[in-house]
Parts: structure tokens; sequence; C-alpha cells
């Protein structure tokens, strides 16, 4: 059986990574692995107590280690309960096979630990500070899209059945592999399926998107291609404002690309400005 993991972290996007993993699952009989990471420096132990006294100094130091303690009580306590809710949520979406795994330490390595097994990846658009900062992206995102060997599914904040996807296709190795991927699933099956290919057209592109769309019609799929002019991240923004797209699959940034080109690169304008989920692959 294939697996799912999706990555909760108690905030309000989490009730969406559970449903969003729920569709997959049920429309592919896959079990869910819940995965919630404590950081490092939750109930980390801290020199709090400065150049005081030595009488004072002591005392202070272990009242400083029973609150050290204490908070990490309390984040354990905190992240069982972030999977109980979250088990109890898939179940309700009529996920059967569920496991749930609570670690302590840095996400990405617990991350690929989980995923060795699993074909997919599912975590929220935003983490907690989702309310208080609508442009910002959550902390974790770029690390857990960079550096996961799985495609990713970035969440909206609520999740809608759904009916037809977009896929961004520009010929490339991406691309292609987002292509492959919806014609060897049947997550997708029965879905309507907008192929995309923006930008000046030539014969090359032109046969490019011709083939993506043959190989999705031969899968049992209803095409519709679209070549608009233009940059890429206006051509897919529009057509998803627009209405009438459920999901974007696309390609999601190169390993190589620095971290300070993250902010303005197309994958980044995606997720922060598409208020539907998105299906990343690398």
């Amino acid at each position: 059986m294939s697996k799912i993991v999706a990555l909760v972290d108690g905030s309000v996007y989490s009730e969406s990574v559970c449903d969003h993993a729920a569709w997959v699952a049920t429309r592919k009989g896959s079990s869910v692995e819940i995965l919630h990471v404590l950081g490092r420096r939750e109930g980390a132990k801290s020199d709090l107590s400065g150049n005081i006294g030595l009488g004072a100094r002591t005392r202070l130091m272990e009242e400083l280690a029973e609150l050290d303690a204490e908070r990490a009580k309390l984040s354990m306590k905190r992240g069982r309960a972030i999977l109980e809710d979250a088990e109890a949520r898939l179940r309700a979406d009529g996920v059967e096979e569920i496991t749930t795994r609570l670690r302590h330490g840095d996400l990405i390595e617990e991350l690929h630990r989980a995923e060795a097994d699993a074909d997919l990846v599912v975590v929220g658009k935003r983490g907690e500070a989702a309310d208080f900062a609508t442009l910002h992206l959550g902390s974790n995102l770029e690390r857990v899209v960079r550096a996961s060997e799985k495609p990713v599914l970035v969440t909206s904040r609520a999740f809608k059945p759904v009916e037809t996807f977009l896929i961004a296709f520009d010929g490339g190795k991406s691309a292609l592999k987002a292509v492959n991927h919806v014609a060897r699933s049947n997550v997708f099956g029965g879905l309507n399926c907008v192929l995309l290919s923006a930008g000046a057209e030539t014969t090359e592109s032109r046969r490019a998107v011709e083939g993506a769309a043959a190989q999705l019609k031969s899968a049992g799929y209803s095409v519709e291609i679209r070549t608009p002019p233009g940059r890429a991240d206006t051509a897919i923004t529009e057509a998803v404002t627009a209405g009438g797209i459920d999901m974007l699959l696309m390609g999601a940034f190169r390993h190589s690309r620095i971290r300070s080109l993250f902010i303005g690169s197309t994958t980044a304008e995606m997720v922060r400005n598409c208020h539907i989920p998105l299906l990343l692959f690398r």
C-alpha cells in the first residue's frame, strides 16, 4: 500500500492538510502517516542566570531546570493532542490506515525518514502565524519543498472538492514529471484537465504540449490545451483567478536556486497568490 505523509503543526492549516491528505488517500487507496516535529528549541535548556551570586545562582538554576522540564512536557502533550485531533479528522474523512509520529529534532531530517517509503508529502501553505501574516509563507514550507524527494501537495486554507486541475507545462523535466504522474495515477481519474503552456509559441513548444496532451488523453483524460502569450506566472494567475480551476500542478524551483532568489520566483508567486492547492514536482 502506498503512503502519504501529512505534516501538521496545530495551525488552522492543519485541518486542511488532513482533508487534502484524506482526499488523495481515499481515491488512491493509500495509508496516511501524520508527522508532527517538535523543534530543538522547544523545551531546550538555556542559561538565563546571568552574573549573580553563587547561592542565588544555584537556586535559580534549579528553578530554570524545573521550568525547562515543564515546558518540554507541555510541548509533548500539545504534540500528542495535535496528532490525536488530526487522526480523528482523517478517520472522519474516511481514511482507515493511519499512523502517527511525534518526533523531536529537525523537521527535514524527520521528513526524510518518514518519506522514504511514501509517494506524497502534504503540507499547509502557512503555519501558526497564518492569521497575522497573510502574505507570509510558512517558515518551513520552502525547506520542505526544496528538501523532499517526493511530490509535495501545498494545501489552501480550506479543502474544496477537485473537479478540474491545471498543469502548468513548459516542456521541462519537472513539468513532464507532472504529466507522467497524472497519466499513471488514479487520483485524478474522472477529473477535467487543463494543460497550459505560456509564452511565445514555437514549433518545438507546440509539439511538446501536444505530446503531453496525447499522453494524458491516452490515459483517459479530457484535456483542454491553452497557449496564452506572456509570462508564465501571469498566465497561470489569470487562469486560476478566472475560476474553474481547483488544483494547480507545476514544477518547483531547483536545488541550485539560491535562497535569496526564492522570493519573486514563479513557484513562490504561485504559492503565495493562488487560493487553491498546488501539487509541486521537482
